[in-house]
């Protein structure tokens, strides 16, 4: 077995993945392949060419509210009653309007409406009050109110995306409003999921009674498609070491190989003995982690793998704290901190002290009044507890007791 003399903290094994993914995204070999999306269909996909500006942004002074268009030095004194030239609607500059407006002048306007040549602000026209072809203003605007100039969000040619990017629906509606009806995006990267173990059985079978049904494999494909890649779910690979060598074989043809179970310390754990055999190098064995401590992370034959503790917590815990960054750079994506919140906690907690424990929680409160508590749980094992939290309080392995009230750490599910 290789030798790991000292386990990592979290934050080691952390960015110690994180280096080797901005290793893959600076260096793809073989490079990354392309493929051309509609855009209705490009959300969620990574975007593999940078999206630049059409023309201006916007392409003449915007109103953004309703109103009129004035010029600021006419409403030094108040009330001021301005004469009322015409009307521009969102689309249309009337052909009839001076080539300039002049002082004692105003037009109406609609937001989304040019402003008009010599108007430099918006009078909102809840401050206003209309009498035939004058109107009556109540409240002075500064040179600027309520009108985006020309090109004040973008110049013709400016890069509003890079290659790399998540293309979520703000992505998506800067695509559009530069005309693109289709985007290149990175294809999806393969990865491969081997179970193991001879107490697992597939979900349509009937386990005996020291069985279980196979859920990991079933968890890791809907984390691998939610962070933009395709899951290959490999068979069970059996307590025997000849089947999983040929098993981890397999899952070698795929970019990145995700096995589940068969990395702590007993006697059937036979993961580990396999890579060694097969020259694996491990780049860290176990983090002081709590659920997930056994996860495993390394390289063999030019590809990535993790070993993920069996306990189907410990197997989702993991995958988000350091499998879904190199996932992330395989696919092409600009690499993405892990980001927690924090909310005050609802009810006391005591713990040990030494790892760092990511623990189900349920978020809950309303608008800006948030409090968490952890769910009742039987620990790594019991999903249907995951599967009713939506967030993980994080423990710092110094602390044995939280008390309510006080500000704790949270990672969204």
């Amino acid at each position: 077995m290789p030798e790991s003399p000292k386990i990592p903290s979290f934050e080691e094994a952390r960015h110690l993945v994180e280096q080797h993914a901005a290793g893959l995204r600076a260096v793809s070999t073989p490079p990354r392949t392309t493929e051309t999306v509609d855009l209705l269909h490009a959300s969620g996909r990574v975007l593999a060419e940078p999206i630049r500006a059409d023309r201006d942004f916007p392409p003449f002074p915007r109103a953004t509210r309703d109103g009129y268009a004035v010029r600021s030095a006419d409403l030094r004194g108040l009330p001021t009653t301005l004469d009322v030239i015409g009307e521009i609607k969102a689309g249309a500059m009337p052909e009839d309007l001076p080539a300039k407006l002049q002082s004692g002048q105003a037009v109406a306007i609609m937001t989304g409406a040019p402003a008009p040549s010599g108007a430099d602000a918006i009078v909102m026209v809840e401050y206003t009050s209309r009498h035939g072809n004058r109107v009556e203003i109540t409240k002075t605007v500064a040179a600027g109110d309520n009108i985006v100039p020309t090109a004040a969000e973008a110049r013709r040619q400016d890069l509003l995306i890079e290659a790399g990017t998540l293309l979520d629906e703000a992505a998506i509606a800067v695509a559009a409003s530069v005309g693109k009806s289709e985007l290149r995006v990175y294809t999806r990267p393969r990865v491969a999921v081997l179970s193991t173990g001879d107490e697992v059985v597939n979900v349509n079978r009937q386990p005996g009674p020291n069985q279980i049904r196979n859920s990991n494999s079933y968890s890791l494909a809907a984390q691998i498609l939610n962070t933009g890649g395709e899951p290959v779910l490999l068979p069970i690979a059996p307590d025997e070491t000849r089947r999983l060598k040929e098993l981890i074989e397999e899952g070698l043809k795929s970019d990145l190989l995700l096995l589940t179970g068969g990395v702590s310390m007993g006697k059937y754990d036979l993961v580990e003995p396999v890579l060694v055999e097969s020259k694996a190098e491990f780049l860290f064995l176990g983090a002081q982690i709590q659920p997930g401590r056994p996860v495993v992370f390394g390289r063999v034959k030019g590809k990535y793998f993790f070993g993920l503790p069996g306990n189907p917590v410990s197997t989702m815990v993991t995958f988000e704290l350091f499998a879904r960054p190199l996932l992330e750079a395989l696919g092409g994506m600009k690499p993405r901190p892990l980001v927690f919140l924090h909310a005050r906690l609802k009810t006391e907690i005591k713990t040990k002290t030494g790892l760092k424990r990511f623990l189900p929680a349920v978020l809950s409160g309303e608008f800006e009044r948030s409090e968490v508590e952890l769910a009742r749980w039987q620990g790594s094992g019991d999903i249907a507890a995951t599967a009713r939290a939506n967030c993980y309080i994080v423990v710092p392995p110094d602390r044995e007791r939280i008390a309510a009230g006080e500000w704790v750490p949270v990672l969204l599910r």
